[in-house]
């Protein structure tokens, strides 16, 4: 199993949701077993599609910039140190309000699936 991983070997990707997503530490990658560590990143002006994960439960936890975050009925401001908790099945999207990145780390318990993903708007 991985115990160190290096920021400058993580390849970036696109999510089915839209954000470019690097992944920090994955069973698939890394060899641990029960969650996901990965940073995400939302351009300005960008939002994410609203979606849900069927088995995972996530914690967004914001690094950089300001957004709008909807979280089932809800929605409200994020910034930089805030955390959210992103129970399974919650429809969630987040918004980028700021002029900067919007970069936040994502932990995922289960590890993220794509397949996990659906997505409830196109």
């Amino acid at each position: 199993m991985a115990r160190q991983v290096y920021y400058r070997d993580c390849p970036t990707y696109v999510t089915r949701d839209g954000s470019v997503i690097r992944e920090l530490m994955h069973p698939t990658q890394h060899g641990n077993r029960q969650q996901s560590l990965a940073e995400a990143t939302v351009a300005p002006g960008a939002v994410t599609a609203l979606h849900r994960h069927h088995q995972s439960e996530e914690l967004y936890h914001i690094i950089e910039g300001t957004g709008r975050m909807m979280l089932a009925d809800d929605e409200f401001d994020v910034a930089v140190g805030d955390t959210i908790c992103i129970p399974p099945m919650t429809p969630h999207k987040i918004a980028n309000t700021g002029t900067t990145s919007l970069r936040f780390l994502c932990c995922c318990a289960p590890a993220y699936a794509h397949d996990d993903t659906e997505i409830l708007e196109v």
